[in-house]
């Protein structure tokens, strides 16, 4: 049993020390998966790479259950967690953008007829939220390989390992995920 699987087991025990130090154990990589969601989330983000990482911290301390088993599933759950951080400051900011709870009306239809590629980053990162979502629905694991190899990094023998098929297996499915994805973001 690795250090940060024992410090995750005793974390789901109840020992908040060692919640504490399989945090800080990660910390590095947790700093590069939150440097790539911030450059996928845009520039409307008012948050930095270690403001994001504690925010994600805060939220793992709270949180009631923690099912993870391992370093792996830890950088996944902790993507995910960043992902929904950045998804809700993106739509707080486009509120606020939008002018907040007004209620706007425009004769300007060149607005509704933009193109998909006059989107902000921060637009798009709330539409690859969405459709991540949407897979969810369809097949959670195909979701989940997406997360852990897209948004955590993670290669596929790690992503394999954690979630117990085979390596040939998560290709098919990071396939089968970026066909769906693709599809979705195309619309």
């Amino acid at each position: 049993m690795s250090e940060i699987t024992e410090l995750l087991s005793r974390a789901r025990a109840g020992e908040s020390q060692a919640a504490h130090e399989a945090y800080a154990s990660l910390y590095p990589e947790l700093r590069r998966i939150a440097h790539s969601r911030l450059r996928q989330g845009g520039n409307r983000i008012s948050l930095d790479t270690t403001a994001l990482v504690h925010d994600s911290y805060l939220r793992f301390v709270n949180a009631k259950s923690l099912d993870v088993s391992g370093r792996n599933h830890f950088l996944a759950y902790a993507s995910k967690v960043m992902r929904s951080v950045i998804v809700d400051l993106i739509r707080e900011a486009n509120a606020e953008r939008r002018g907040g709870g007004q209620f706007d009306v425009t004769l300007n239809t060149a607005i509704a007829e933009a193109s998909p590629d006059s989107r902000t980053k921060g637009d798009e990162a709330l539409f690859v939220h969405d459709a991540l979502t949407k897979l969810e629905q369809v097949d959670q694991r195909l979701a989940t390989v997406v997360e852990m190899r897209y948004f955590a990094g993670l290669t596929d023998s790690e992503i394999a390992e954690c979630l117990g098929v085979t390596v040939r297996t998560v290709g098919r499915d990071w396939e089968k995920a970026r066909l769906f994805l693709y599809a979705m973001l195309k619309d």
